[in-house]
């Protein structure tokens, strides 16, 4: 069951087309990584799933709910109320943390269940020990971000959008701040949600780790899909001569 649409989706920055005719579906459960060059238009195709940035043509719709869509060849949005609803299932780990500073680690994952949810304190504190209990962070509940490493510090970012109960996760470069050693923490982050079939839109660089947590993967040049498939597909036997090109840079 698809539970992301994106159809014919453009994004124009002034005269200039970063996002060309963008389509893909995404199933309950299904781990996505979507790669490519820098400029390829990765990041914006993220941020345009997840109301950072308005569209210029297409339609997208999450779990059921249409967030936009072109009608007399203009964009419209969904009302507030469906923009929220939207914005509640879906969970968002940007690369740099983006942890508030001057909260503790468990302030930082109750933050939006209780301001933004509407979740009493007592069971938003519950469920945030629980979560950072689950990727080893009980005992980091009352640290604050410049106390973490890192890794601790990106587990922390995945917990904070674990605890809004989202339907998907986005991810962009997840491990691009991170060391070869805490990139393999995070990936046993990811391993362990996928576990528990949680659907996952992840770009990144990182071609070792979209080849082993992924179920598909679209590789993106110059603001189109070029190709997508199966890790083994797309790595292993790719049918366009770009996506060739591209993986022989990270060829052993």
């Amino acid at each position: 069951m698809s539970i992301l649409s994106v159809k014919n989706l453009e994004k124009k920055f002034g005269d200039l087309t970063v996002l060309k005719d963008i389509s893909f579906d995404i199933n309950d459960g299904e781990i996505i990584s979507i790669i490519g060059s820098s400029g390829s238009g990765k990041s914006t195709l993220l941020r345009c799933m997840n109301q950072l940035e308005t569209i210029t043509s297409g339609t997208i719709t999450i779990d059921g709910k249409t967030l936009v869509e072109t009608k007399n060849g203009a964009p419209v949005y969904a009302g507030k109320d469906i923009l929220k609803e939207i914005l509640m299932e879906t969970g968002f780990v940007f690369q740099n943390f983006n942890l508030f500073p001057h909260y503790s680690v468990l302030r930082n994952v109750m933050e939006a269940p209780v301001c933004v949810a509407g979740v009493p304190k007592k069971q938003a504190e519950e469920k945030a020990r629980e979560l950072l209990k689950k990727l080893g962070l009980e005992k980091k509940a009352d640290a604050y971000p410049c106390e973490l490493s890192g890794g601790q510090q990106q587990r922390v970012a995945i917990v904070r959008a674990l605890a809004m109960s989202p339907s998907i996760l986005f991810f962009d470069e997840p491990t691009s701040a991170l060391d070869p050693e805490l990139t393999g923490e995070i990936l046993s982050v990811i391993r362990l949600l996928a576990e528990d079939h949680m659907t996952m839109v992840i770009v990144t660089h990182e071609m070792q780790f979209a080849q082993a947590v992924s179920d598909r993967v679209i590789f993106m040049a110059d603001g189109v899909i070029v190709e997508e498939g199966t890790p083994d597909e797309l790595f292993l036997h790719p049918q366009k001569e770009r996506t060739k090109q591209f993986l022989s840079h990270y060829a052993d």
